[in-house]
């Protein structure tokens, strides 16, 4: 049966972003509701180690982390919702979210942490092999490959980045790039060929991830000469698949500002996006860091933007009234 629901503040996304911002909003009294899209938890819930959250000794687990914040949005009052929108209408207050449920949300503020996604190449040895030495985020788990030989995929500024990082832990880099020039900003390439440490090799593609060992761990990559069609193997211990994000942004198209890179487009410090009452954080609007916890930094952001605009919005109302 149909349903309408209605909130001072929905969240679209699950991830540190959304849950952050939810429980910063719950505890401001705001009652938030999470709708979790189809990914719960987003993209920590894909990853085992995690040693770069702050707060923790020891190395801990993606889908733990997020259980926890979770359970803590829900402690201090967020409803959690199982649904996936499929239609937003953000052309007037409150905003109509319509779900595959049959569920309308009606909302007085939105804030909007639908993520992000990592493209990877779309080989069956590659999906076998995420966690495993296969990873989208030198950022996030180069630590784990410290003097160990290891490889980027990739010729934007993404992966030249993520190349002159992966030196810091690594001796032996290699960037494989499938054409004969990059497309990374000149003052990043030159930084590249600089490097003593890095190695490129050009006018290749993966065409394999190779593994062996108990437990399975990446051993290599097995790569193909694009001109001359020949294979050959590249041993390595990790590989960085470091070809662009793709923010999940296609449900505000038309709505919303978005850049050039498809990212939602916000003010200058701070969440705002172009409609006034709606609010965007995370990897949604950030190509840049990344990271969870610049992620729940902006959900705090979004959250705090939302209260004051909640309650800029009130004043405003008694004023007229008096």
């Amino acid at each position: 049966m149909s349903e309408t629901i209605h909130s001072r503040m929905i969240v679209l996304g699950s991830g540190p972003a959304g849950l952050t911002a939810a429980i910063y909003a719950a505890r401001a009294g705001l009652k938030p509701i999470v709708i979790q899209g189809i990914q719960p938890g987003g993209q920590l819930t894909t990853t085992t180690d995690v040693e770069n959250y702050p707060g923790f000794r020891d190395v801990i687990q993606g889908p733990w982390l997020m259980e926890e914040m979770q359970a803590q949005a829900e402690q201090v009052g967020t409803r959690m919702v199982w649904d996936h929108i499929d239609r937003v209408e953000l052309n007037g207050r409150p905003f109509r979210l319509h779900g595959d449920s049959g569920t309308t949300y009606l909302a007085d503020t939105l804030v909007i942490a639908t993520g992000a996604q990592a493209k990877w190449l779309g080989l069956p040895t590659e999906e076998r092999m995420k966690g495993k030495g296969a990873s989208a985020c030198a950022t996030c788990d180069g630590f784990f490959y410290r003097g160990k030989k290891v490889a980027v995929i990739g010729g934007g500024n993404t992966a030249v980045e993520e190349a002159l990082y992966l030196t810091n832990h690594s001796d032996d880099v290699t960037l494989i790039h499938r054409r004969d020039s990059l497309r990374a900003e000149k003052i990043l390439q030159d930084r590249l060929f600089a490097h003593k440490a890095i190695t490129v090799v050009w006018n290749s593609e993966v065409d394999e991830f190779l593994s062996g060992g108990e437990p399975e761990a990446l051993t290599g990559l097995r790569l193909k000469n694009r001109l001359t069609g020949e294979f050959s193997e590249l041993h390595v211990d990790g590989a960085f698949v470091a070809i662009g994000h793709k923010p999940a942004t296609e449900l505000f198209a038309g709505q919303l500002d978005l850049d050039e890179d498809g990212y939602l487009a916000v003010e200058t410090g701070s969440t705002r996006t172009n409609i006034p009452g709606v609010f965007a954080c995370g990897d949604v609007m950030d190509k840049v860091y990344r990271q969870a916890v610049t992620a729940a930094g902006t959900g705090c952001m979004a959250a705090l933007d939302a209260e004051r605009f909640l309650a800029a919005e009130e004043f405003a109302e008694l004023q007229a009234a008096e």
